[in-house]
């Protein structure tokens, strides 16, 4: 009897590399469509509103593309899918930076005393400030470079995307707990669960197994 044949990845890892640009242009749509809703003014009647919570969506959005990268590669048997990897994570960041400067901006109007405030007086602007917190080292050690220097060190400190998007689903529900809109906190917070079961099984197969 013959063995059944392997299953050949479906994509090269040149192959995505060189889709890069486009995926790298499919992240920006996003902003690229507020620019177009700001230049025929419809950025609805609280424009500055809608961007800070549009940007913290999308930066959550993004964020957990970013975790299904490995469960997809492993699901799909495609490893090249890691080649996207960085680029979303980065692109996360990239909006959660957004998030972060509208309601500095906007909000607080730049001023560290109002800024440090708001995060004791509201516990979703604290949450999602340590969020953003744990998310930039990791955009820092993003790099080639970083990760050479960092060696095995860089894998556990990359860990911090986890908390990071726990803390994340936590903000959110604490943002639309205020108007009693629970349902976008709760998909989001599934898709995090699956997410993060896949690992766990993940790593409680490679333990059991034994393997490095």
């Amino acid at each position: 009897m013959t063995p059944a044949p392997s299953r050949r990845p479906l994509w090269r890892t040149s192959t995505l590399q060189r889709l890069r640009p486009l995926l790298f242009v499919l992240c920006l749509v996003p902003a690229l469509r507020w620019l177009w809703l700001a230049w025929q003014a419809q950025l609805t009647a609280n424009p500055q509103e809608f961007l800070i919570r549009s940007s913290g969506l999308w930066a959550l959005i993004i964020l957990l593309v970013t975790l299904g990268i490995t469960p997809a590669r492993r699901l799909l048997k495609q490893p090249a899918l890691l080649v996207w990897r960085r680029m979303l994570g980065l692109f996360s960041f990239f909006y959660t930076l957004l998030h972060m400067a509208g309601w500095a901006l906007w909000e607080r109007g730049l001023s560290v005393t109002a800024m440090g405030q708001d995060m004791m007086q509201r516990p979703f602007i604290l949450i999602g400030t340590v969020a953003t917190a744990a998310l930039l080292p990791l955009a820092i050690t993003s790099t080639n470079g970083w990760i050479k220097r960092l060696g095995k060190g860089w894998k556990q400190l990359h860990q911090l995307i986890y908390p990071a998007a726990l803390l994340s689903i936590w903000h959110f529900w604490l943002v639309r707990s205020g108007k009693n809109d629970y349902m976008d906190p709760i998909v989001y917070g599934l898709i995090l669960a699956v997410l993060l079961l896949s690992r766990w099984q993940r790593g409680n197969t490679r333990r059991k197994k034994n393997l490095p």
